[in-house]
């Protein structure tokens, strides 16, 4: 007997949890130090923020308080159609595709969030920060995205590719599974994922 999934969808984080975003800015900082160090601390401006702030003028704030030029930034969106998704991404979006509807929620504008979303290869619908009026872990992202679908929480698995997104897609009630491709610690206290893999191919998408 064929089975029916879990869900009636899968959304992602795109910068982290699709794409190899964490190279790029390394490569525009100069070194994996200064990259990791300049992406802290823009996750830190980022969360904090709530309401959408235009995201560039957050990544050469995040740049100059890191100790970089903040020309770094420039740089980083000016290779920006250089993102390249993880080995596994292909192959696992057009299994998906065809059983479940899919969607992305990204911190950044709304042009950003489209030309990133490009180098996946497979359509998903989009929903940005700058579309929704906030940036996550905030509800209305998520929740946009879940309304344009026109589908339940409960019936959605986010695919987190940060801490806070753990914390902000479990909120609005969907079951997270945590792509920590990164290696990253979730905070003290936090709202633990129901799934954590370092691979996309450990998603929890069995039958049943």
């Amino acid at each position: 007997m064929v089975g029916t999934l879990a869900y009636d969808a899968v959304l992602f984080d795109l910068l982290t949890a699709l794409l190899d975003s964490w190279t790029l800015w390394n490569e525009c900082a100069g070194s994996e130090q200064a990259g990791r160090r300049w992406r802290m601390r823009y996750l830190e401006l980022t969360y904090g923020c709530g309401d959408y702030v235009d995201y560039e003028r957050l990544t050469r704030e995040s740049a100059a308080d890191a100790g970089l030029d903040t020309g770094v930034a420039t740089q980083l969106l000016e290779r920006w159609d250089e993102l390249t998704p993880w080995p596994e991404v292909a192959e696992t979006l057009a299994w998906l595709q065809p059983r479940v509807a899919l969607g992305v929620v990204t911190n950044c504008s709304d042009a950003l969030g489209r030309r990133a979303a490009a180098r996946l290869g497979v359509p998903v619908h989009v929903v940005t920060s700058e579309r929704a009026g906030a940036y996550k872990p905030d509800a209305r992202p998520y929740q946009l995205a879940l309304n344009e679908l026109g589908v339940a929480p409960q019936r959605t698995l986010f695919v987190a590719g940060s801490p806070a997104d753990v914390g902000g897609a479990t909120a609005v009630g969907m079951t997270v599974f945590w792509h920590n491709r990164a290696g990253l610690s979730l905070p003290e206290g936090g709202a633990r994922p129901q799934f954590e893999s370092r691979s996309l191919k450990a998603l929890p998408l069995s039958l049943y």
